[in-house]
């Protein structure tokens, strides 16, 4: 599928640069075949050669080259977009899955992080995807016209060529000014939007304790400042911009105008100027297509800001892959693990933790005394801490490959009971003996079996948890991490469906947090104190 992806975008990609060629080419040819005409009209009118004159078939090619110039540009828009749009077809898993396994990630919770970063996200994966189609293939297209005409003009008026070579001088410098600056400003002002946002959405979630505290007024002016100096790094990066769009604006006039008076100085007259004022009014047309040579260049930075932004993610989920180790570890053991909150702060006194396969051992704590950071952090989700496993010290990278963590906030996703179960090409009787054991096959055979379509709000918080430990009853993965498992279910009920888990999960190595000890045999319990 992603093999016919990639050759029907590059089918699109060749169909585009061809239409965007025949449109610079037929804008060009308009604009000088329409001057030639009209310099050879009124050439004409001054001789006897007018009644001769058959002004049928310039006209007819002017009309020609007005059609093919809308016509081309439309075809490269269509054939553009499509080409785009396959790109992010065939771009997008790979980065998701990539944005999915990266520690910043991580470290701001087990799914895809907050908000502002997910937005982020799926512009920069926009701007990458679109930059050949909003910079590289313009830029291409204007280069080839700028060599034509130079050629022209070098072969036609040589002295015509000073002026244009010192204004492109000008716009080169003055693009690589805009370039710098434009980067420095574009990474400042995402700093400041995201930074200002976030302040601003947890200003608006507290606003009464801040109210009553007296601060609401100053956090929201706080956040908004951040914000509108983040639309003031955009604001001088537009004004240098426009700096930049004036010089480009100036290339067509004043090579058009180069060429007649360098054309008129050296004595040409009457017919001998209709090639130079062709070549003139040619300049003319380029110049208007160069005046989105700025758009093209923010185009350029903004690409190559998202590069290096999934670059981290992509890195990240690279070396992860590469962590992964393929034996079972036996046993973990840290002897003082310094326990820590998600934004890397340190909780409580250092525990000794060892953890053994087919023995589990539970996490007893109130509420906040950190039970979930514990379990992420043992399955690697948060620090950098190593567990000693045999010989060896697993990384938090090795154990992420290695662990199933299942937490109690449950998330139902919008699709069939069979993808919610995550085990892909697990055989049906195998998903009905998970849900047997949770004790939900009947609901979900009322619901219409393994392929009905789900969301959240159809299932109580209980039905939720029990499909969660279905998820956990069907891993294969050697570390299973169960957090709160028999949250929203009663006492016996969950009893039930927990002993029979750890009867199936016990040639692993089992970790479960719980407000309270359950009355289970052969397990280790390490109570917790904020």
């Amino acid at each position: 599928m992603n093999t016919l992806l990639q050759s029907s975008s590059r089918k699109s990609w060749r169909l585009a640069t061809g239409f965007a060629f025949s449109a610079l080419c037929c804008g060009v040819l308009l604009g000088g075949v329409s001057a030639w005409l009209l310099g050879s009209v009124a050439i004409a009118g001054l001789s006897a050669t007018a009644f001769t004159f058959n002004f049928h078939i310039p006209a007819a090619l002017i009309r020609l080259f007005a059609v093919g110039r809308t016509a081309a540009r439309y075809g490269e828009r269509l054939a553009g977009h499509k080409a785009a749009l396959a790109d992010q077809v065939a771009h997008r898993v790979e980065l998701f899955a990539a944005m999915a396994a990266a520690p910043a990630v991580r470290r701001a919770g087990w799914q895809l992080g907050d908000d502002a970063r997910l937005a982020d996200y799926l512009d920069d994966v926009e701007d990458l995807d679109y930059a050949r189609l909003r910079a590289g293939l313009p830029a291409l297209t204007l280069a080839c016209g700028l060599a034509v005409l130079i050629a022209g003009s070098a072969v036609l008026v040589p002295p015509s060529l000073l002026p244009i070579l010192l204004l492109l001088l000008a716009i080169l410098f003055a693009g690589n000014r805009v370039a710098k600056a434009g980067a420095m400003a574009w990474e400042r002002a995402r700093s400041m939007r995201r930074g200002g946002a976030g302040r601003l959405g947890t200003a608006m979630a507290s606003a009464v304790p801040l109210k009553a505290e007296g601060a609401w007024r100053h956090e929201c002016g706080e956040a908004l400042a951040a914000l509108s100096r983040a639309d003031g790094e955009m604001l001088a990066l537009r004004r240098l911009q426009a700096g930049l769009d004036t010089l480009c604006a100036a290339l067509g006039p004043i090579g058009g105008i180069s060429v007649m008076a360098a054309a008129w100085y050296a004595g040409r007259q009457g017919t001998e100027l209709l090639l130079p004022m062709l070549l003139a009014f040619s300049w003319l047309a380029l110049g208007e297509a160069l005046n989105g040579a700025s758009r093209m260049l923010v185009a350029v930075l903004r690409r190559n800001a998202a590069r290096a932004e999934i670059g981290r993610w992509t890195e990240a989920a690279s070396a992860d892959r590469q962590a992964h180790m393929p034996t079972e570890p036996r046993q973990l053991r840290n002897g003082a693990l310094q326990r820590r909150a998600p934004d890397d702060r340190p909780i409580g006194a250092p525990v000794a933790l060892t953890l053994e396969r087919g023995r589990p051992t539970v996490f007893v704590g109130a509420s906040g005394s950190g039970k979930t950071s514990l379990l992420k952090q043992v399955a690697g989700w948060i620090g950098e801490d190593g567990f000693a496993a045999g010989d060896r010290i697993l990384s938090a990278g090795e154990r992420r490959a290695l662990s199933a963590l299942v937490l109690h906030d449950a998330v139902i996703m919008e699709d069939t009971v069979r993808a919610n179960l995550f085990v892909g090409n697990a055989p049906d009787a195998a998903l009905w003996r998970a849900l047997e054991i949770v004790e939900m096959d009947r609901r979900i055979r009322e619901a219409g079996g393994l392929d009905t379509w789900i969301r959240q709000d159809r299932f109580s918080l209980g039905e939720v948890q029990r499909i969660n430990l279905a998820r956990a009853w069907l891993s294969a993965m050697p570390l299973v991490l169960l957090d709160e498992p028999t949250e929203h279910l009663d006492d016996e009920q969950g009893e039930r469906i927990l002993e029979r888990l750890l009867a199936q999960l016990s040639d692993r190595i089992v970790v479960i947090s719980t407000h309270r000890a359950f009355p289970l045999r052969d397990t280790g319990t390490i109570e917790l104190k904020p």
